[in-house]
This record gives structure tokens, C-alpha cells and sequence, in this order.
């Protein structure tokens, strides 16, 4: 599968009638491919960007192309319709970041306030939890999960972390909207799960480009000191952490299980 990396903003350059420029950058995940074009504001469109993905493609199209910029995502998507490819839209385009930050272009996006996670998706109970690294994978990738998200570059051995470190986590015990909360944790599209403190705490968790989601809020003094636990070990397991969401405690029945770390 060839999978490229896409960028379509405007930097504040100008050209010499004064336009504002658009560039579009391309490249593939090991940079070995890139590509660079620009036009003025008033040529950027989804047409103008299909164009450009033909004339780098050569005759050979890639299978995806993955945005992290929202304001790329729409002329991006738009143009792929128009030639058969299919847009992912993805904060982890790491080559494609690491040469926007040598262009010192921004890469990071604005980001709304959170929004509180719809009534009838909360779960019974949550708690805190956590699994040696070593058993990060034995645990969960040949259970039968419905909704399994265990992407091989975030597997602890490829993030070089001992057997033994502790990587943390949370469960979220569902009840009978287990399996409803794990279908719409799949589309929101999980990144990564933070402890905030404030009044009250809480637990947001970001997903898909810009969301931002309240999943649970609390103020028991314990439960903040076990987050800010929780954000210590974030920190030891290289931001490696997960997310459970499961209808009781049995450990007979799961619905969903990501592995999760933050991409800004």
C-alpha cells in the first residue's frame, strides 16, 4: 500500500502581485518522495490540488493520503474523490511534520474547548489501571475485541520500553451501552487520554484532528492523586498508555481497546 503524507495551507507568503500563496507538500512516511507546489489564493481549489496529486503521482497514485490539518482536510478529500483515493485524516504524519518544523512552518492546529461526552454513551463505573509493557499485547491481541486499536508503532517493544515498565491505563466499565460507547470511541478516532486538573478534574480525551471530549469529571481528592499518578507513569512509558472499555469486571467480556499516545 503507498500511503503520502499532504499539506495544503497558507504561510503568509505572497506572491509578486501581493496574492497569498498556498503550498501544497507531499511526501511519503521515509521522505525517499517529496513534493512541493504553490498558487495563488485565488487557484486554490480541489481541481488545482488534483492536479498537482497527478503530476506527482506520475501515473502512479497512492492508495492514501493522511492530513492533519483540518483546513487542508476538505480541498484534499474533495480532489481524492475526484481520483479515487481515499483521505485519512490523522495527527500522527510524522515525516510530513518534521519537514513543515525545518520550513519553521506551524504544525500545531487550534484546538476547541472540550465538549462533555453525550449522556447516553457514560459508562457504569471507571477506574485507573495498569499493565506491564510486557504483557501489553499478550493481553489483548488474540482476545475476540470487536474493537481492537493496537497500531505496531505504538506496541511497547517497537517504543524500546522494558518488559517491566508499567504502562498505564483506563477502564471504563459500560454496562449495556459498552458495546454503543466502543462504536462511538471507533469513530471519534482516540489519540490519547489526559488527567486535567481543575474544578472539578476530569479526564479528556482528544481525538480524531481537533476534538477534545469530557469523558468523566470528579473531585475526590484520591481519585486526583491516582491521575496525577497516572500522568507520572505516562511520562516513564514514553506517553504510551490505554484505553478498555468493557460491560463489568468479570474480565470474560471486552468491547474496545486502543493504545494510545499524545500527537499534538
Amino acid at each position: 500500500m503507498v500511503i503520502w503524507q499532504a499539506d495544503f495551507y497558507h504561510h503568509r507568503q505572497q506572491d509578486a502581485a501581493g496574492q497569498v500563496l498556498w503550498e501544497l507538500l507531499i511526501c511519503d512516511r521515509d521522505r525517499t518522495f517529496q513534493f512541493e507546489a504553490s498558487c495563488p489564493q485565488s487557484e486554490a481549489n480541489s481541481h488545482w490540488v488534483a492536479v498537482q496529486l497527478q503530476l506527482a503521482a506520475g501515473g502512479n497514485l497512492p492508495d492514501v493520503i493522511q492530513v492533519f490539518r483540518p483546513q487542508s482536510l476538505g480541498l484534499i478529500e474533495q480532489a481524492g474523490r475526484s481520483l479515487g483515493i481515499n483521505v485519512e485524516p490523522t495527527r500522527r504524519t510524522f515525516a510530513l511534520k518534521q519537514w513543515l518544523q525545518e520550513k519553521q512552518y506551524p504544525t500545531v492546529v487550534d484546538k476547541p474547548p472540550p465538549a462533555p461526552l453525550p449522556e447516553n454513551l457514560w459508562g457504569k463505573e471507571w477506574r485507573f489501571a495498569t499493565l506491564s509493557a510486557g504483557k501489553v499485547v499478550e493481553a489483548f491481541a488474540q482476545q475476540p475485541i470487536p474493537i481492537l486499536v493496537m497500531p505496531e508503532f505504538l506496541q511497547p517493544i517497537n517504543l524500546g520500553l522494558a518488559s517491566t515498565v508499567s504502562v498505564p491505563g483506563v477502564i471504563i466499565y459500560g454496562g449495556r451501552q459498552s458495546m454503543r460507547l466502543a462504536r462511538w470511541l471507533q469513530q471519534a478516532r482516540p489519540v490519547a487520554l489526559n488527567y486535567v486538573a481543575g474544578a472539578p478534574d476530569g479526564l479528556v480525551l482528544e481525538a480524531d484532528l481537533v476534538d477534545r471530549w469530557i469523558l468523566v469529571t470528579f473531585t475526590d481528592p484520591e481519585v486526583a492523586a491516582a491521575g496525577r499518578v497516572y500522568e507520572q507513569r505516562k511520562q516513564e512509558s514514553r506517553g504510551l498508555h490505554f484505553l478498555l472499555v468493557q460491560p463489568d469486571d468479570s474480565g470474560m467480556t471486552f468491547s474496545g481497546f486502543w493504545l494510545l499516545r499524545a500527537e499534538d
